[in-house]
């Protein structure tokens, strides 16, 4: 006779599996990395005692912040010679994950690039305070730091994060709209239409890693994005086609060439206009994205 029983560890891990998935990736933007801590802190959680541990959500937490932070402190070296724009790698999510405002918000491309502007040591308060509203005292015994250094390091960011964020977040609805209205002229070939849907100052940040043709620097301005789009797409001689998807827990489109993915859109959308464009090509990026599975996240 089998025995199907699972062990306390096993369990408490399986339990909290999303929430620690979801602290490292905030911390990193990287689902690739995400997973590697999360290996890590099993390798770890399975060597302690886990019967002696109190708390076993603020444990596991407290193991993953710190191998996460190892990570993005190697990881910042590692982007600095990363070939042109990097953008975080694109999460396909479940819908309660829109439907939790704050996570959906912090989960988002904009916010996502505007925490890469943080120290490590700033994100990992950040995410666990703000994003997972974990304590100062947890915090501090997660990061080696006092709890008086973690409030102001906590002030610091929030100030930081604060100056850079966008000023409204849109609704899931206003979103659509925006993106069902490029689409549309992406399709129809409308130059004008396009210009119409898109703020005049907006940026466009495309990632394709060296592997995919992509900008390299961003491209600022309306007029300019509207004229590098035609001219991107009139040098593909295979059929493309936008399908709408939710992306870190927003309405994003998956594009597809020749029936094969080739990239994601996700948008930013203030007052009906889209003013950030992030478009994900590297290949390296979108595992996450083919895979028929969305995440649940928390």
């Amino acid at each position: 006779m089998t025995d199907h029983t699972t062990d306390p560890a096993t369990e408490a891990f399986v339990a909290h599996r999303n929430l620690l998935f979801t602290v490292a990736y905030e911390m990193l933007g990287s689902a690739a990395d995400a997973e590697d801590v999360l290996q890590e802190t099993w390798l770890r959680w399975v060597g302690a005692d886990v019967e002696q541990v109190g708390d076993q959500r603020a444990y596991l937490v407290r193991i993953t912040t710190r191998q996460a932070l190892n990570r993005l402190r190697a990881m910042k070296r590692r982007r600095e010679a990363y070939v042109g724009q990097w953008l975080p790698e694109p999460l396909i999510t479940t819908p309660d994950v829109a439907e939790d405002v704050e996570l959906a918000e912090s989960m988002s491309m904009a916010m996502m690039l505007v925490l890469e502007s943080l120290s490590p040591t700033e994100r990992a308060v950040f995410v666990l305070r703000e994003v997972f509203e974990v304590g100062y005292e947890e915090i501090a015994e997660a990061i080696g730091k006092s709890t008086d250094a973690v409030r102001q390091i906590a002030h610091r960011a929030r100030r930081h994060v604060g100056a850079r964020r966008p000023r409204r977040t849109a609704s899931p609805s206003e979103t659509r709209a925006a993106l069902e209205s490029f689409r549309r002229a992406i399709e129809t070939g409308n130059p004008q239409d396009l210009l119409d849907v898109l703020a005049p100052d907006v940026v466009l940040l495309s990632d394709g890693g060296g592997i995919k043709k992509a900008a390299l620097r961003p491209v600022i301005g309306a007029e300019k994005i509207v004229r590098f789009w035609f001219g991107g797409s009139a040098q593909v001689e295979a059929t493309i086609s936008w399908e709408p998807t939710v992306v870190n827990g927003g309405p994003a489109l998956a594009v597809h060439v020749g029936g094969e993915l080739d990239g994601v859109l996700a948008v930013r959308v203030e007052d009906a206009r889209i003013t950030g464009l992030y478009f994900v090509r590297n290949p390296e990026k979108l595992t996450h994205v083919t895979s028929e599975t969305p995440l649940t996240l928390r």
